[in-house]
């Protein structure tokens, strides 16, 4: 005899995240929309995704799972209102017609002190943070690090937690202070001398940082802005799922960016 799946209301869903990710307290870059982006036919949620990117893609993957509350990282708007037209349609019609809602968290997780992008990466490299530095709108969003362990041995870390590891080491043998950014740390780095920062673990940077990070010393680890923003949306799509007793897939993609 088969038993109906657990399943619990949409609204139930979004409070969830809305306030283990102290949404409404974040401010984000302008264009990014936190929270629900769509929502589902159904007003149910059954089977909870995780994906860092909203996209076509992405959404035929969760739909294949039976997932409908997938959680991303990048959603779906990034600038003004656009026509629903093209691509854009797509997704929209995607999400419709496979009774997916989407939920989007940015900066809320990155920003996250226990389980966000960056803590998590701090954390699974053995860094012990000192303190959270560089506000944006008020909430500081870069952990730093002063505890800091050899540059091989941090190196050696990166190379086995991420499938990619650019090193860029112009900067001491023992770093002083080690900051940790996922994603783009291309806003920190004017930054980084002012509040002591000799080494950068992020995903990816600009050409110019080179020339930066030989004119200042800095060690700069580039490994991939995908790879370092998988860990918030995963956390957050299984806390989900244990507080209500819901499966959660992980919609995982080969981006090598």
């Amino acid at each position: 005899m088969k038993t109906k799946p657990q399943k619990i209301s949409l609204a139930q869903a979004v409070a969830f995240c809305d306030t283990l990710t102290s949404r409404k307290k974040i401010a984000d870059f302008e264009g990014a929309v936190n929270g629900l982006q769509c929502a589902n036919r159904s007003g149910a949620v059954t089977h909870i995704g995780a994906a860092v990117d909203a996209g076509l893609a992405a959404f035929e993957r969760a739909a294949f799972a039976g997932v409908d509350f997938l959680i991303v990282h990048h959603g779906l708007f990034w600038t003004n209102p656009v026509p629903l037209t093209g691509v854009n349609f797509k997704r929209v019609d995607a999400l419709m017609a496979q009774n997916i809602a989407l939920y989007g968290s940015h900066l809320p997780l990155d920003a996250h002190k226990d389980f966000g992008n960056s803590a998590t990466i701090a954390r699974l490299l053995s860094l012990k943070i000192s303190k959270w530095e560089l506000p944006y709108e008020g909430t500081p969003l870069v952990p730093t690090v002063t505890s800091c362990p050899a540059r091989t041995a941090l190196r050696s870390k990166l190379e086995k937690l991420f499938p990619r590891t650019l090193a860029i080491e112009k900067g001491p043998a023992r770093p002083k202070k080690i900051a940790v950014v996922s994603g783009s740390g291309a806003g920190v780095m004017p930054h980084l001398k002012e509040i002591g920062v000799d080494t950068l673990v992020t995903g990816e940077l600009r050409q110019a940082h080179y020339a930066q990070a030989e004119d200042e010393g800095l060690n700069l680890y580039c490994c991939g802005h995908y790879a370092t923003e998988v860990f918030g949306v995963q956390a957050l799509a299984q806390r989900l799922g244990k507080k209500f007793d819901l499966p959660w897939t992980w919609i995982g993609s080969d981006c090598p960016l």
